[in-house]
């Protein structure tokens, strides 16, 4: 019986190590794979996503940046996740121009809302410059999504988007973290049964240490798997530089007739001497914002848009780029003319609403000479030659003594010395006395 005994009590014993051994395994490899599950692990909830293939994935640290439109404005590129079994961080900057900062920011948040993402960090700045910085987070699933409806708020300027491979370095935090944690198990360990006070000093300073890199090992790894989980977009939003500008082209030609010769002659016109003359405007939105309040002014010719005849367009209405107006202005050419007109327009929206930042501006010059009609002289206008032709003789008179005046004494001074010489060889007459 005692030898049964033993017997039996071995075996069980021999049972109770094996059993113990296998739970031990199949617990170790449950705990790797639960880590590694819930680190490689992406959400799906967003059904009917179109997938991309593995090729669409840059490679680590790799950047790639838009090609840029014909208008300067950048092409954004679509860049599409997919569930791959790697552990892939997605990041993207981009800038975009808008007119409106504050309701370009109210729009990319409600954007990104909408997408299952939030808000991470913001920073505006105002007048004289807006800009806003906005940095969200969004699921890797919708980060291509995200991109481009981002970038559909205004005019993207620039755009960069990068992955970048993490999984070999999560892989081996994962490795150091345990190597670390059973290495503070046994440093526990070994305090506990430590009965020295050098000893134990030793191994809790030891433990210290140990723990101290467990605990950074282990930050590092959940930030990289919260990178993993959260792709991040920084969205630069600027206002659009408005470039207004317009063109003015002048030209004339005699008589009124509301306009309807318009345009003229360039490079300028005679007129005869109080006749009448027309002037034309032609002006052309050269700009790339519409304008509006459109002002002409002339102080030369004392004319404002309000007593011009608009031959073509509708000043009520916005001047669209690259569209014109002709405008004409009669007048009585009295004298010769440099005209100096000036015309301005404010930079709007295509709702009216003022850009802010410089007018519209540009000023023109036209000349317009008054010449004589000729014909039969009147009585007044042949006393005024008359008189004319007095004055002019008058000037040439004073002009010839002028000349003369300093060869006067030459003429006196012959006369001088002749008088002189003739009195010296004069003789003298003798009388005799009786």
């Amino acid at each position: 019986m005692r030898r049964g005994s033993r017997r039996l009590f071995l075996w069980l014993t021999v049972l109770v190590v094996v059993v113990g051994a296998c739970s031990g395994s199949d617990s170790a490899t449950f705990d790797e794979i639960s880590l590694g599950l819930n680190s490689r692990a992406i959400d799906t909830t967003i059904e009917g996503r179109d997938r991309a293939t593995n090729e669409d994935v840059v490679a680590d640290g790799e950047q790639k940046t838009p090609e840029a439109s014909p208008d300067g404005a950048v092409v954004p590129v679509a860049y599409r996740t997919s569930n791959i079994g790697r552990d892939i961080i997605f990041t993207a900057d981009m800038v975009v121009a808008v007119s409106d900062v504050a309701s370009a920011n109210a729009e990319a948040t409600r954007i990104v809302g909408r997408l299952g993402g939030f808000l991470f960090a913001q920073q505006s700045n105002g007048s004289p410059e807006p800009r806003s910085t906005l940095t969200f987070k969004v699921d890797p699933e919708v980060f291509h999504i995200a991109l481009e409806e981002l970038g559909s708020i205004g005019e993207v300027r620039t755009q960069n988007v990068s992955a970048s491979d993490v999984t070999d370095r999560i892989v081996d935090l994962e490795s150091q973290i345990a190597t670390s944690a059973a290495s503070v198990e046994r440093l526990r360990a070994l305090l506990a049964e430590a009965t020295d006070i050098k000893e134990v000093v030793a191994l809790e300073a030891e433990l210290v240490a140990r723990e101290t890199q467990l605990e950074s090992l282990r930050g590092q790894h959940r930030t990289l798997q919260d990178q993993v989980a959260l792709a991040t977009i920084v969205l630069a939003i600027t206002e659009a530089a408005s470039t207004p500008d317009l063109a003015v082209l002048m030209t004339a030609y005699p008589g009124h007739d509301q306009g309807s010769g318009c345009p003229g002659v360039h490079d300028g016109i005679d007129i005869d001497q109080d006749g009448p003359a027309t002037i034309c405007y032609e002006i052309v939105n050269v700009g790339d914002t519409y304008l509006a309040d459109l002002e002409v002014r002339d102080p030369v010719l004392d004319l404002e848009i309000a007593e011009m005849v608009v031959v073509f367009g509708d000043l009520d209405e916005l001047l669209e780029p690259g569209d014109s107006l002709l405008l004409a202005a009669e007048i009585t050419v009295e004298r010769d003319l440099r005209t100096q007109t000036t015309v301005t327009a404010v930079p709007v929206n295509e709702d009216g609403t003022p850009i802010s930042g410089p007018s519209a501006s540009r000023t023109a010059t036209y000349f317009v000479d008054a010449v004589d009609p000729g014909g039969i002289a009147t009585f007044s206008e042949g006393l005024e030659a008359s008189w004319n032709w007095l004055v002019s003789f008058g000037q040439v008179l004073l002009l010839l003594a002028g000349a003369l005046l300093p060869f006067v004494w030459v003429p006196l001074l012959v006369w001088f010395v002749w008088r002189l010489m003739k009195g010296v060889r004069q003789p003298e007459v003798v009388t005799e006395e009786s």
